[in-house]
């Protein structure tokens, strides 16, 4: 996904241009995204209850720790 920015290609509005269409995406229900999990906030103990989750082998979908 971010490979033209990390590049630095020279056609780094493609990104722009597909990130805008997958927001338009999300935002109009077509698609959906893969988090089933969702842990707050961004600290020591939430970041050890997410390697459980993942290493348990039983995690679906991602795991996102969020800042608030």
């Amino acid at each position: 996904m971010f490979a033209r920015s990390m590049h630095h290609s020279a056609d780094l509005i493609e990104q722009h241009r597909t990130l805008s269409l997958v927001a338009e995406l999300v935002d109009e229900g077509r698609i959906r995204t893969t988090a089933t999990e969702r842990l707050s906030p961004l600290d020591a103990e939430q970041l050890i209850a997410a390697h459980r989750i993942v290493e348990s082998g039983r995690a679906i979908g991602k795991v996102v720790i969020a800042r608030d």
